[in-house]
Order: structure tokens, then C-alpha cells, then sequence
């Protein structure tokens, strides 16, 4: 993943622990958007993934003393970020084991799209993402989707190297598996490619 600089990290995250509001400002607008994405694909639904966006930053602000620069300053956010997702995730899991979530074509478009614009093969790949096993999820979700490399995966889910490179293969594995059922049987052609990492 393309990252600020780690000599703007230090200089941000300074002026973080000196409480200045436009700083936590400037981090809102550079991460917000690709963490709320990532929320939604892990909890499903736009109105969980905004409350954890709001969380995820409630715990910058309350444990930013804690970050010494180790890893980049997103790195740090999007482990906190992962964190808060698969507890809730558990949680929830926890309070309902059956676990029928139907798969509406709301719910799973894109954040933002409109359902008429999307094309049956997005719709099939969320679907897909969606039924994955955490683990999968989300180092395929960091991987090749928010474009981080497999250490920096690794350092967010606090796991090794050459275990988020086996999630993300299996995740894949398992993606293509699905895109090529039956019932995404004309998808099966125009699927794949949308597993490409973005820029």
C-alpha cells in the first residue's frame, strides 16, 4: 500500500498526541474513506461499518500516545481498525450462531453504488467476499484490495508473513470457486479479473 511517508507520519502522529483537532482532521480525509469501505465488506452493512468508523477513530484519539512509530501511521490505524472488525464480527456470531443472512443486492453493492449501475459480476464478487471465513476476508480484503504488502498484513492482523500470503491464496481459491457455480455461471468470464489489486 502507497503510505505517507513515514517522516509525515512522525510529524503527524506529533501533533495527534498534542490533541491538534486539524491534525485528526487530516487523518479523517486520508484514511475515513478506504476504512469505512473495508468495515462495510467485514461487517456487511453500512450502518455497522459507520459506527466502526466512528470508533476506529474515538481510539485514535484515545490511544495515539500508544503508537511509537513502528509501523506507518495507516498500518497502525488499519490494525486497530481489523480489531474492532472481527470483535464485532465475533460478537455477533456469538449472539446469533444460525447466521441466515439472506444475500440482498443492497446490502452487498458497492458503498455508494446504486444496484442499477452495478454490473452482476461486482454484485457475484461481493457475494463471494462476503461468505468467506474471517481470516480469509480480511487479509484478502487488506491484500488485495486496500493494497497492503503481505508484511504490513501481517503486522494488522498480527499474524505471520507466510500465513497471509496461504489466507490470501485460499481466499482467492475460494472466490473463483464461487464465481464459477452455476448460479454465477455467465459471471465466470468476467469475475476474475475484479480480484486484481488496486492502485
Amino acid at each position: 500500500m502507497t503510505d505517507v511517508p513515514r517522516t509525515a507520519d512522525a510529524t503527524l502522529a506529533r501533533r495527534l498526541k498534542q490533541g491538534d483537532m486539524d491534525a485528526y482532521e487530516e487523518l479523517y480525509r486520508l484514511h475515513a474513506r478506504r476504512l469505512y469501505n473495508l468495515a462495510w465488506r467485514m461487517l456487511g452493512n453500512a450502518s455497522d461499518a459507520e459506527d466502526a468508523l466512528q470508533e476506529v477513530f474515538l481510539q485514535v484519539f484515545r490511544k495515539i500516545d500508544g503508537y511509537r512509530g513502528d509501523s506507518a501511521l495507516g498500518t497502525w490505524i488499519y490494525r486497530l481498525a481489523m480489531n474492532l472488525c472481527v470483535d464485532r464480527t465475533r460478537s455477533r456470531a456469538a449472539h446469533d450462531e444460525q447466521k441466515t443472512e439472506t444475500l440482498d443486492p443492497v446490502r452487498m453493492a458497492e458503498p455508494g453504488v446504486q444496484v442499477p449501475e452495478m454490473s452482476v459480476s461486482r454484485l457475484d464478487l461481493e457475494r463471494a467476499i462476503a461468505v468467506l471465513p474471517e481470516g480469509y476476508r480480511a487479509a484478502f480484503l487488506l491484500h488485495d484490495v486496500e493494497g497492503f504488502e503481505h508484511r504490513e498484513v501481517a503486522t494488522i492482523l498480527g499474524i505471520a508473513e507466510g500465513t497471509s500470503k496461504s489466507q490470501v491464496h485460499k481466499a482467492r481459491l475460494r472466490i473463483r470457486h464461487f464465481l464459477t457455480q452455476p448460479s454465477v455461471a455467465t459471471d465466470a468470464v468476467t469475475g476474475p479479473h475484479l480480484l486484481e489489486k488496486r492502485a
